[in-house]
């Protein structure tokens, strides 16, 4: 079996672009992969054209080596874009191996660890009352487990009302939900490491699964920082890191309670799966970042099936459009998704569906200062 061509295809969809790649083979075998990322997925498409000539005529199931030429021959290595590229060509090429040999991913890479996997939606909201509604719907659909952000980046809010803005939004949504519900906190790194610690201990009684991103994901120790502050609290990080260099750091000052690594952007589902046995030997669970399209979801359940430390996966909540461009979608059952039985990821991409969303040229927002200056998003 051969590789005969290397395609992308483009969905515009509300919040995003999502970019698919797929890899056909002289056997009529074709697998797909995602390569989405905000704000930047013609630069990634580019990327992806331009590391194809490598797999024309190879052989798809030498999936390490096909990553390594690809990781290491370009001389200039890393960064989202090209980490991007590469992961979405890599879960392609599982998903033409594992249909190859008629199982899924996970049955190539240990077999499975669990029966299912836990999912978490998003309950956020323009207010602490808007919060609280969108939880409380979420948990009718039978989600166990919901995140929310510090606060709305759309509107500005001084230092000095960060953490009550905080408090009341979980607040709101815990007496809405309950103490059965898990709730996380999604911080996008906007605070000094200072401001975060206070942050943290005012969300303590409110018995967080975690917080996310305390402080911007760019130095190591001021997250160690907010570590050594004694807090109650997981700390969650690593949507913003990519391969397992991107995580060592991290691990070994056993900064982070749980890791958050992103199958379409850190190296694909082997590499993201390399992070979490590097995670497991310092007692640090893995909650992957997965907020793209259906065919990372797939991707991502499948590294979840087979990952002993494993906690739970994001998850954006179905939009028809979601659902529209699988030929047959994941159900979501109860805040789970069943281990899938199909070969290779588990989905096939309906490339007539995807072509009725063009792509559309979404900036991604940005957040400014009361006095004009840039501001974390």
């Amino acid at each position: 079996m051969k590789i005969t061509g290397v395609r992308t295809l483009m969905a515009g969809v509300p919040r995003q672009n999502w970019l698919f790649v797929i890899i056909d083979t002289d056997t009529g075998l074709s697998g797909v992969g995602e390569a989405s990322l905000e704000g930047k997925e013609r630069t990634v498409e580019t990327a992806v054209k331009e590391m194809a000539p490598h797999l024309i005529g190879k052989d798809p199931t030498r999936i390490e080596f096909h990553w390594q030429v690809l990781y290491r021959h370009g001389f200039w290595r890393g960064g989202v874009v090209l980490n991007t590229a590469l992961s979405g060509i890599e879960q392609a090429l599982w998903d033409i191996t594992g249909k190859e040999l008629g199982v899924p991913v996970y049955r190539l890479l240990g077999g499975a660890c669990r029966d299912r996997v836990r999912l978490y939606g998003h309950c956020g909201g323009p207010t602490p009352e808007a919060s609280a509604q969108n939880a409380t719907e979420m948990v009718a659909k039978g989600f166990t487990a919901l995140k929310m952000g510090s606060w709305n980046p759309a509107e500005y809010i001084s230092e000095r009302h960060l953490v009550d803005n905080a408090m009341a939004r979980v607040k709101a949504v815990r007496e809405a939900v309950g103490d059965e519900v898990d709730l996380m906190v999604d911080n996008h790194g906007r605070l000094t490491p200072g401001l975060a610690i206070q942050m943290m201990r005012a969300l303590e009684p409110y018995k967080l699964l975690f917080f996310e991103e305390p402080v911007p994901p760019d130095n190591v120790d001021a997250m160690a920082k907010v570590a050594a502050a004694g807090i109650n609290m997981h700390i969650a990080t690593g949507e913003r890191l990519f391969t397992k260099w991107g995580f060592r750091d991290l691990l070994e000052k056993q900064i982070a309670d749980i890791i958050q690594p992103d199958v379409c952007h850190a190296g694909g589902v082997l590499e993201t799966r390399h992070i979490a046995a590097m995670a497991e030997a310092y007692y640090v669970r893995v909650a992957p970042h997965n907020p793209n399209g259906p065919v990372a979801t797939a991707a991502s359940v499948q590294l979840a099936a087979c990952t002993p430390n494993f906690e739970i996966l994001e998850y954006a909540e179905s939009q028809p459009w979601r659902n529209e461009v699988l030929k047959e979608p994941m159900p979501v059952v109860n805040g789970c998704i069943e281990l899938p039985t199909r070969p290779g990821l588990g989905v096939e991409l309906n490339e007539e569906a995807v072509r009725r969303y063009p792509y559309q040229p979404r900036p991604y927002g940005g957040a400014f200062h009361s006095d004009g200056a840039v501001a974390d998003i």
